[in-house]
């Protein structure tokens, strides 16, 4: 029978996953030929963005430019939607996940399985602490549908792959039979799919990888050379490395899971500007390039535009986040600070001292002219 795919979720990301996913189910009998993809309704001008997708076969907002397939349908019954699919894909900021996932549940499909593109941390409310430890995003999935979660991540930014410049991504996925059907479901010439079995290892690489980038923005708005920041994400690596070693040793995450996409790949996606957009420190956050826009343009990014922007500004965090990302809560920031906890507890500051740096700058407690200091005498020169 037919697999019915859904995608929750239609910003940059979720149109582009929607296209690939769209243009497979076209030329296979595994997948029904119409991919839906759920739209939170807005009006573009006096039209809903639903219908202009659905007209125009484009997302005017969020991705201008790229035609989407005229069999990727979207829709904006949540409840609906859940009962039609079989495989739903998460592609939508983590902020209203919780909320989603409230949409749908009691409206699933028996036997349907999700995939989660959303790359972080289950952060609670703004005003509540974040929950103990790193509460991972599948496991709220998982908790609230009651079904099974891959994961598919990797160095992959919307406006790239969009234009289909080659790239590749992760996929995490405990059934060996789910996981080549999935990647039958995104893989394309341009789009090139690994698997691993460790959900696990594939969503927390994607989670710690944030508080580096943070940490390369640093270092873009103190002005330092590539010589510098090459060294900041290799030691960013070498921590997350013994971070994920020393906490979930007993989890199976390997030196070759940080070796994939979803691992030194998006580091290095996440840590270096875009080509054809520059930070000002004058700039004052309107016309084209407008602070919402710069986010946009490189989603991948935002955890080095913000920390560089924390830095040229002397804004503070949470006023950033307002202006930058709608008020949603950044990753690295909320990561650094329960890594922080942990590694308190633990008696183990000295051994992570880039992390802990983040942490300390971005919750005030630290200027970030003294970040490179703190690197002077890593446990990796000693």
């Amino acid at each position: 029978m037919e697999k019915h795919v859904a995608v929750v979720g239609s910003g940059n990301m979720g149109s582009c996953i929607s296209k690939i996913c769209a243009l497979n189910a076209r030329s296979s009998n595994e997948f029904c030929n119409e991919v839906r993809i759920w739209v939170h309704e807005e009006l573009i001008g006096e039209e809903k963005l639903s219908d202009i997708i659905n007209t125009r076969h484009e997302n005017v907002k969020y991705l201008a430019g790229t035609r989407l397939p005229e069999n990727a349908i979207a829709v904006t019954d949540l409840a609906e939607l859940g009962s039609w699919a079989d495989i739903l894909i998460f592609v939508l900021p983590q902020q209203f996940l919780p909320r989603v996932l409230a949409g749908l549940k009691g409206h699933t499909r028996p036997g349907a399985c999700a995939v989660s593109l959303i790359k972080g941390v289950f952060a609670g409310q703004e005003e509540e602490p974040m929950p103990r430890g790193l509460s991972l995003l599948t496991d709220l999935i998982r908790s609230n549908l009651g079904m099974e979660c891959a994961v598919l991540m990797g160095a992959n930014l919307a406006p790239e792959i969009a234009k289909e410049v080659y790239c590749e991504a992760t996929l995490g996925c405990r059934d060996p039979i789910r996981a080549a059907e999935l990647k039958r479901l995104f893989q394309t010439p341009y789009f090139r799919i690994s698997i691993i079995e460790n959900e696990f290892s594939v969503e927390i690489c994607g989670a710690l990888k944030s508080i580096v980038a943070t940490g390369a923005g640093f270092c873009d708005a103190l002005g330092f050379g590539d010589n510098t920041k090459a060294a900041v994400i290799r030691l960013g690596f070498m921590e997350i490395l013994r971070y994920v070693q020393r906490f979930y040793g007993s989890a199976g995450v390997t030196k070759r899971t940080l070796m994939q996409s979803c691992g030194m790949g998006d580091i290095i996606s996440s840590c270096y500007n875009t080509k054809d957009v520059k930070w000002a420190a004058t700039h004052d956050g309107s016309g084209p390039l407008g602070m919402h826009d710069l986010v946009t343009t490189c989603y991948g990014g935002r955890n080095r535009k913000l920390g560089e922007a924390m830095v040229l500004t002397g804004k503070p965090l949470r006023q950033l986040e307002k202006e930058m990302l709608d008020g949603q809560r950044l990753q690295g920031p909320l990561i650094a600070a329960e890594v922080h906890r942990a590694l308190q507890e633990e008696g183990q500051l000295q051994r992570f001292p880039l992390m802990v740096a983040v942490h300390l700058i971005c919750s005030g407690q630290m200027k970030p002219q003294d970040f490179i200091e703190q690197l002077r005498e890593h446990p990796e020169h000693m």
